[in-house]
């Protein structure tokens, strides 16, 4: 098996990232999605992310998709503009391996090329790799919100986290 490379998104990435993507929709709580969204929405939404200059980034083994993240603005208002997202997913057969931080570090450091001045995480509770992950890249706790969405039958709480860059 060859080595992991973190190249950037590239249009043809769109079916694994969807398929991806359609994982957690279906099968977790750390995407407030309930349905699955198509190739197409995907593309639309990366699309936005690329046309605007915004850092994506896909992890590659051999011809093989393991992950993808990416930092797009937090909200559309312009004020936001220096405040950035970000979001991260791993194919089910990368996760526990050390990718996670890999990425991570690499969004941080594109962010920062990109000009974003600060990274806000949103994280449902409970995922605590997720938040364990962010704690070791420097992010802090700013915020609980309680109930704010409903999946699976069950009330779930997000956790807000920051970091400068």
């Amino acid at each position: 098996m060859s080595e992991t490379i973190l190249r950037p998104f590239a249009w043809r990435d769109i079916p694994a990232i969807t398929g991806i993507y359609r994982h957690y929709v279906e099968t977790s709580v750390v995407t407030f999605d309930t349905e699955a969204p198509s190739e197409a929405k995907m593309a639309t939404k990366f699309g936005a992310m690329l046309a605007q200059g915004h850092p994506v980034i896909v992890a590659q083994q051999d011809d093989k998709v393991l992950g993808y993240a990416y930092a797009s603005t937090y909200r559309p208002r312009p004020a936001y503009r220096f405040t950035c997202e970000d979001s991260l997913y791993l194919h089910p057969d990368a996760v526990g391996k050390g990718l996670g931080g890999t990425m991570l570090a690499e969004l941080i450091a594109q962010s920062q090329a990109y000009g974003f001045k600060q990274m806000i995480a949103v994280i449902t509770a409970g995922t605590q790799s997720s938040i364990r992950l962010h704690e070791k890249f420097g992010f802090s706790h700013i915020g609980l919100h309680t109930g704010l969405g409903l999946k699976f039958d069950q009330w779930l709480d997000i956790v807000h986290m920051q970091r400068s860059l």
